[in-house]
């Protein structure tokens, strides 16, 4: 039970960071780099020559197979979280055919030492949320904290093109064990269900019965997965007036800030753009 506790103190906080996100202007949020290639490298961390191999790579495969998969590399995304720019930037790049949804995006805040691979509707099949947090966490995260960006990326892009190209990831030794998961481990998924609530369905919710009504399904909706995650009523009502308020107070803010041309970045000239795919916040992030 203290551990459990130490993780609802945790995902509290995290809630309250987000509501606190919510609540900055569009003018202080970070812009979005146009998108011009597959790979867009803001940090000069990529040299051209392996630009231009990652670049071959993704394009070849979206002549292929259809599917775009995109790298983003950026110095920071404070005061967002990585889920919250992340998501403004595949709204804004529209990977995937439109109908299809089969766009994905790895993303790198250097500076901020975070990661995440955001996942189109499409392939939300196959590149689900625990693949994606196995492909962060074994493959890309262990090679970052070598200082090897390049190789990082690399595997990581191979790793997304495998899955998405209908092969499995090796087992997983861990899983192999037959152990049940705890209640903690449930636990963990709170955040960024609750994250994908407040902020992408919250918005919709909020445009139909207005804000009050819209964030009380919400925490309604927090309560009942809480509840049913963790098992524990205390938690679900917890969890149900977390989200109500931040739901509330807070949302992805409007402005300038989710223009996608606005920037003075990109990758490397050309005509490549977004084919109208749709993103609802699945996918995974890390750090390193």
């Amino acid at each position: 039970m203290p551990q459990l506790g130490a993780r609802l103190l945790i995902w509290l906080v995290g809630c309250l960071l987000l509501l606190g996100a919510g609540w900055v202007c569009a003018e202080e949020l970070q812009p979005i780099p146009a998108l011009t290639a597959h790979v867009t490298d803001t940090t000069g961390t990529l040299s051209a020559e392996q630009r231009g191999q990652l670049e071959a790579k993704l394009a070849a495969f979206e002549r292929g197979k259809g599917a775009q998969i995109a790298l983003l590399i950026v110095p920071t995304v404070k005061p967002e979280a990585i889920e919250q720019y992340s998501l403004r930037v595949v709204e804004a790049w529209k990977l995937g055919r439109q109908g299809v949804d089969d766009g994905a995006m790895l993303i790198v805040a250097k500076q901020d030492r975070k990661l995440r691979i955001e996942v189109g509707y499409g392939l939300e099949g196959v590149l689900n949320d625990a693949t994606a947090k196995r492909i962060v966490s074994e493959t890309i995260a262990p090679r970052f904290k070598l200082g090897d960006f390049y190789g990082g990326v690399d595997a990581g892009l191979d790793a997304m093109i495998q899955v998405v190209g209908g092969e499995a990831l090796p087992p997983n030794k861990a899983s192999t064990s037959g152990a049940r998961p705890s209640p903690g481990n449930n636990f963990d998924a709170l955040l960024p269900i609750g994250f994908i609530l407040i902020f992408v369905v919250g918005g919709v919710l909020r445009a139909i019965f207005g804000r009050f009504l819209g964030a009380g399904i919400i925490g309604a909706l927090a309560g009942v997965i809480a509840w049913l995650l963790v098992s524990s009523l205390l938690i679900g009502g917890l969890a149900a007036l977390i989200a109500f308020f931040t739901s509330l107070f807070g949302g992805l803010p409007g402005g300038s800030g989710y223009s996608s041309g606005g920037g003075p970045w990109g990758g490397s000239s050309g005509g490549f753009s977004g084919g109208g795919g749709g993103f609802g916040g699945g996918g995974a992030s890390g750090d390193w």
